[in-house]
């Protein structure tokens, strides 16, 4: 009888799975499964620190539309990986989070003094979806069906799963243990959602007069772009999507109003007669399905489309709440839409819409003029300069508002933002996990130069993968957002807000072994970016852009108000 040690195990359930790719620092007690990668057809990309390897993980997780795996080690990997994990936790994002343990007879009891010994079941216990420590090898498997079961049911979340260095090194009888492929256990789609149910939404939705269709990640996690557009299309409705589902309409969609586009946005959204929200909670930068976002519910109806059941009305009472697959549901919605009537025109206030966009992109426009390199006139040329279906990752204060406005998404799983935590330091490892998930496409970051100190260091693990992204600082020598914060608090002087001013990012680039270049003037921008892809190699071009202009993006005050909006 021949035996595997429970390294090999957990091997064999991941890939039971479909794993090919796991994300984490190395650490002793992996040996006893890396040792056996080759074999099961896995590889482990090991970057410089456990935090970035959960975000990789879930920008993996994110572009491909399935669980991403990462793994930390005993104690203080574990520990570090939290940060990414929360993250994750935050943004409805499906991940497989394993961690070593100190052997069973040092942690429970803990007799105390134990070295890198931490309650980390209990640790990770608010930050992901289900929290466990395997107790028994043989049970091994059972928990991990158990983390992907959780992690893709409902709204999606990371699940830790904590291994202790015994059971990863102890050994047995393959034969013993059941490992079963995903088919064996636990349903693909949560199902087509109530036929009763869809009829009403239809009936409301064919008597609107003025419908508006919302839409959240959830669109997304089930490949429903298409079928939300479409009947977006058919009723002539309007279009708006949460921050963090950006790119499930094209943003250049003629009936699509970006997030920032507020006055024409909450116009559409309020005047609405009835509205259908899927796959969204409608949360604090949705305005919680209040006014002045939304209409009153009391004579706008909702109709709420969800996985989750305990999304449904959550913070808006609905009409119509149906629980099911959003691709399904809005492909059974149209088919009994187009029985009732044919394509509807758009309504008389679309004309109204239309001029208030055109007053906010007069704004914008106006917001382009500045001494120096502005920092939107920069985004909108790196915008230009990348294909439409070119994965965008962005990072930082006002970096990331400047992008809002001036970086449209035009493709689904294209965006990679920490739209509900807002977590710096998370763009490098995005875009780096977006290009090892997708290699056949461009990936590109926008970052300020403070959110890029977090993680710079993952340069290397970039280069050292063959990762060929393209980062673009957006240089301001400082902490853009909180300088804007600070000024208008009315204090006299700032603090801590400068960064060293002759920082050279490009030359740090080099030193990983990466291309990288300084832009000084606009024009200089285009050939950069040229000169960057045609390296072959990760590169980072370092824009100085103007330090007055960074401070005042537009939609700055309008996202203040998104978020310290009062509360009843």
């Amino acid at each position: 009888m021949s035996e595997i040690t429970g390294g090999e195990l957990l091997l064999k359930c991941l890939h039971a799975e479909g794993v090919t790719t796991i994300f984490g620092v190395l650490d002793g007690s992996y040996n006893a499964f890396l040792t056996k990668l080759d074999a099961y057809g896995m590889r482990l990309i090991a970057p410089r620190h456990e935090a970035a390897a959960a975000h990789m993980a879930e920008a993996w997780s994110r572009v491909r539309g399935e669980p991403g795996v990462v793994i930390g080690g005993i104690g203080p990997g574990a520990a570090n990986m939290v940060s990414g994990v929360i993250t994750a936790y935050a943004e409805g994002s499906p991940l497989i989070v394993l961690s070593g343990q100190r052997r069973r007879n040092i942690i429970d009891p803990d007799r105390g003094g134990s070295f890198q010994n931490v309650d980390l079941v209990d640790l990770y216990r608010p930050i992901t979806k289900h929290s466990a420590g395997v107790r028994d090898w043989k049970r091994l498997p059972e928990y991990i069906r158990r983390a992907y079961r959780i992690a893709t049911s409902g709204r999606p979340g990371p699940v830790y799963i904590e291994i202790p260095e015994d059971i990863t090194r102890g050994t047995g009888d393959p034969d013993s243990i059941n490992v079963w492929s995903p088919e064996q256990y636990r349903a693909g789609k949560v199902g087509a959602g109530d036929p009763g149910l869809i009829e009403r939404a239809a009936e409301l939705l064919v008597n609107a007069q003025r419908p508006f269709l919302h839409a959240g990640m959830g669109v997304s996690w089930s490949c429903a772009w298409e079928e939300f557009v479409a009947l977006g299309d058919h009723l002539s409705a309007g279009l708006s999507a949460s921050l963090g589902a950006r790119g499930v309409v094209p943003e250049d969609h003629p009936r699509y109003l970006r997030p920032l586009n507020r006055d024409a946005l909450e116009a559409a959204r309020s005047e609405a007669d009835v509205v259908l929200v899927v796959g969204s909670r409608l949360g604090e930068l949705d305005g919680w399905g209040r006014a002045p976002s939304w209409g009153d519910p009391s004579a706008q109806k909702t109709i709420h489309v969800d996985a989750d059941p305990q999304s449904i009305g959550l913070n808006r009472p609905v009409d119509v709440g149906i629980v099911g697959d959003a691709r399904v549901v809005l492909r059974d919605l149209l088919t009994a839409i187009k029985a009732r009537i044919a394509p509807r025109a758009e309504h008389a206030d679309w004309a109204r819409y239309r001029e208030l966009t055109r007053e906010w992109e007069a704004r914008l426009e106006e917001a382009l003029q500045s001494e120096g390199i502005n920092p939107g006139a920069m985004i909108r040329a790196v915008r230009n300069f990348f294909p439409r279906d070119a994965i965008a990752a962005m990072d930082g204060g006002n970096t990331s508002l400047w992008c809002a406005n001036y970086n449209p998404i035009f493709a689904p799983r294209s965006y990679l933002y920490t739209a509900k935590f807002g977590h710096l330091g998370a763009g490098l490892p995005y875009a780096i996990g977006a290009k090892i998930a997708q290699p056949d496409r461009a990936v590109y970051l926008i970052t300020g130069d403070g959110a890029l100190g977090f993680n710079i260091q993952e340069l290397e693990t970039a280069r050292r993968h063959n990762a060929n992204i393209v980062v673009i600082v957006s240089c301001d020598q400082g902490w853009g957002m909180e300088r804007s914060s600070q000024l208008f608090f009315g204090m006299e002087s700032l603090v801590e807000c400068d960064l060293v001013p002759e920082t050279r990012y490009d030359k740090i680039a080099e030193g990983f072994g990466c291309y990288g270049e300084i832009v000084e003037q606009f024009d200089q921008l285009q050939p950069a970016l040229a000169r960057a892809v045609a390296s072959n190699k990760p590169a980072l071009i370092q824009v100085m852009v103007d330090h007055d202009a960074n401070m005042a993006p537009p939609g700055l005050l309008e996202f203040g108000t998104m978020v310290y909006r009062a509360v009843d």
